[in-house]
């Protein structure tokens, strides 16, 4: 009879409950996320950012999670990027520099995107004040530079181009000026210069003075001495890892390297600068361990050895992501999520576009690398 007929037909709507290709059609995603973005002072900046889901999707802005408003310089643009025009720089309030991230809303949700960094390029060098070293030794000047994007480091001497000597003075990516073998000829008033999108600025000027160095009768070789040893350092992914290794004895020290797991080095994407250090291009998770310098004098037993830790920093990425489910009311709905990064990322959960706390019917658990988040339906 028609009741039965009712019972056996498979796709009946029940109340309470939304059929799963209606509910993926309501779903909110981005298509495109904002990145980080350098600008130069006065120029124009562009944010990135497109959402789909069902119509009408509203896209807005936050900077520093404070909603973003449209003005003279700032537009929301159709696909939902924001542009910034004159790109100010400065402090506070008054600087378009901050962490920004778009949120989409529809009539089933919000998202919020991930944090984009809007950096103003600019560089500030600056160098030690004073060297004073014995002829034979080595002299080591550093430049530090605050810039954004990274700056290409140059040097000079009283002024002038540095002298081309690869086999006694070398200049690191990091920006280290190493002098080997010094010279009475190297004296002199040193200073980095340091050069990107947005400027080219000189340090302060700082001096060498080489003292004569003594005369010393002829020795059997002794253990090797180095000077200049490589350092902890945490480089991020695709970047430049410099780990110096400067040796001095009689005759000159042989400076070599390896790891401490016996893994073979890179030898595509590493050289070495300037006698001894080490410097790999590109690096990759494959390239983090422990690296060895080894000082030998030639011809001998004589060596002193000495190390550092390479670690290289991956920015998360997902390995399992949460995935839509519906359930009835009072039922208990289960999130996991998965990511993987260096160092181990630390997850959080958002509703709407809003961090989810726990309370007692929302519970998260392991919040760091993984993550499962249980909540009982209301």
């Amino acid at each position: 009879d028609l009741r039965a007929a009712r019972r056996r037909t498979p796709h009946r709507r029940m109340r309470g409950f939304t059929p799963r290709r209606a509910f993926r059609g309501a779903e909110l995603s981005f298509s495109v996320e904002p990145s980080d973005v350098t600008a130069a002072p006065n120029r124009h900046a562009v944010l990135d950012c497109q959402a789909q889901g069902e119509p009408p999707v509203d896209v807005r802005w936050l900077k520093n999670s404070v909603r973003v408003s449209e003005g003279e310089r700032v537009h929301f643009l159709s696909n939902g990027s924001l542009h910034i025009s004159n790109v100010r720089a400065g402090t506070g309030d008054l600087s378009d520099e901050g962490s920004y991230q778009c949120l989409a809303q529809n009539k089933y949700g919000a998202i919020l995107s991930q944090r984009a960094h809007l950096t103003i390029a600019g560089t500030s060098p600056s160098i030690q004040s004073c060297v004073c070293v014995c002829v034979g030794s080595v002299a080591r000047f550093i430049c530090k530079v605050l810039s954004n994007p990274p700056a290409i480091i140059t040097w000079e001497l009283n002024q002038s181009g540095l002298p081309v000597e690869p086999e006694r003075i070398t200049v690191l990516p990091n920006g280290v000026l190493q002098i080997s073998e010094v010279k009475a000829e190297d004296a002199g008033s040193y200073r980095c210069v340091a050069t990107n999108i947005a400027s080219r600025l000189k340090s302060k000027e700082a001096a060498l003075t080489v003292n004569p160095g003594t005369q010393r009768s002829p020795v059997a070789p002794l253990k090797p001495q180095i000077v200049v040893g490589p350092q902890n350092v945490s480089v991020p992914q695709h970047r430049s890892a410099v780990l110096e290794c400067v040796a001095t004895g009689t005759p000159r020290p042989l400076v070599s390297w390896s790891r401490a797991d016996s893994k073979p080095i890179d030898v595509f994407n590493a050289k070495v600068l300037g006698g001894g250090n080490l410097v790999i291009s590109d690096v990759k998770p494959q390239h983090s361990g422990v690296y060895l310098c080894r000082a030998t004098i030639p011809r001998t037993r004589n060596y002193t050895i000495t190390a550092a830790n390479l670690t290289v920093l991956v920015p998360p990425s997902m390995v399992e992501k949460p995935e839509s489910q519906t359930r009835p009311r009072a039922g208990t709905a289960r999130f996991t999520c998965q990511a993987e990064g260096v160092p181990v990322p630390r997850i959080t959960w958002l509703k709407n576009g809003e961090e989810v706390q726990s309370n007692g019917r929302i519970k998260m658990y392991n919040r760091y690398g993984s993550s499962n988040t249980y909540t009982d339906v209301g």
